[in-house]
């Protein structure tokens, strides 16, 4: 596959793929760990929430029952008119609905006439006290049970999803099972989704120090959150003596998922192989050769059907794609554009839009 170019020409589901050459950074914004960072990055919190104040405003704090007992939090902004298609975002492994990056795409979504809700994982954000059992990366039913509980509450809205990283992973799965679970899903975005769990802990092992101080230093305070809550349950006294991130999740994986072994454990969340080839949710998926996180050859190790199109860029980093001084991300503009097409297809239909 050549890199930075688009690896479908006729699209029958649907939508455009864009030419991933329209994103052009330059100076700087070459540069992979700025774009990384400035996707979190506090600098862009004023800027990010000034533009995302209607948004913000017309928020609402929601508990979905998702089945099982199961509740997850998030915040929903609607506005004017009834049938406001509704785009569900998911954040990345321990970033919260409040997350920069998620309050900016659903702050231009939300302008370009979308509702939105922001979705909280299960012990992301400050909701550990509404599950008794941990957060992992194979808990599907989550938020395939959130969809199903926006999709009882909002009938007859036009459902979509987007989501970051581990979102992005969690969406295109949620998207493979949505037919199954009877949740009609008509879009899903995924920004640098994780691919192969085994190959992202490596990177985060191998490459720059910081990202993985990072996890280490959030997953840590969220276990020890989580024992304080349910401390006749939990004991994560052990973790502060853990000094990596493949210790503390061998250490997790083996005591708290009921998987059998760290390879089993990532398997069940992995993207690789045949597991989207039944994907039917018209799908973007978008990544940077540049990514340190998620490792671009990852990429070609999928065998998808003709429902999932992929956009790779030359750069962007990881979740990051901003391309000047505005710190405006070129990821907002094609997810407007998915989601507009979907909506006129849906349009032309007949259906709600």
């Amino acid at each position: 596959m050549a890199v930075g170019r688009s690896d479908v020409a006729d699209d029958p589901v649907g939508f455009d793929v864009p030419d991933p050459d329209e994103f052009r950074p330059t100076g700087v914004f070459c540069n992979r760990h700025l774009q990384s960072v400035l996707a979190s990055l506090r600098i862009r919190s004023a800027l990010v929430r000034r533009r995302a104040a209607p948004l913000l405003e017309s928020s609402i704090d929601m508990v979905l029952e998702c089945g099982d007992g199961v509740r997850l939090a998030g915040a929903y902004s609607a506005g004017p008119g009834e049938q406001r298609p509704l785009v569900v975002l998911i954040h990345g492994w321990e970033g919260i609905a409040d997350s920069l990056y998620l309050v900016s795409l659903g702050a231009r979504l939300f302008a370009a006439g979308y509702d939105i809700f922001r979705l909280n994982l299960r012990d992301h954000g400050d909701t550990h006290h509404l599950n008794r059992e941990l957060f992992h990366s194979c808990r599907l039913s989550d938020a395939t049970g959130a969809l199903r509980a926006l999709a009882r509450r909002f009938p007859g809205r036009p459902l979509m999803l987007a989501g970051y990283s581990l979102g992005g992973n969690f969406a295109l799965r949620v998207g493979l099972n949505a037919p199954a679970v009877g949740v009609e899903l008509h879009a899903v975005l995924a920004v640098s989704p994780v691919l192969d769990p085994r190959r992202t802990l490596a990177a985060l092992e191998s490459g720059w120090p910081i990202y993985r101080y990072y996890f280490m230093r959030k997953w840590r305070r969220s276990l020890l959150r989580k024992a304080e809550l349910f401390p006749d349950v939990y004991d994560f006294s052990d973790i502060r003596k853990l000094e990596s991130l493949t210790a503390m999740t061998a250490f997790f994986v083996e005591r708290y998922t009921g998987y059998p072994s760290l390879e089993e454990y990532f398997l069940g969340y992995a993207l690789i192989g045949d597991r989207l080839r039944g994907l039917s949710v018209p799908s973007l998926l978008i990544a940077a050769e540049d990514d340190p996180i998620i490792p671009a050859a990852d990429l070609d190790s999928l065998d998808r059907g003709s429902a999932l199109r992929v956009l790779r860029s030359r750069h962007g980093g990881h979740c990051g794609f901003f391309d000047g001084w505005r710190l405006s991300s070129w990821v907002e503009d094609r997810a407007v554009d998915l989601f507009d097409s979907r909506k006129a297809a849906l349009a032309g239909q007949g259906g709600n839009a």
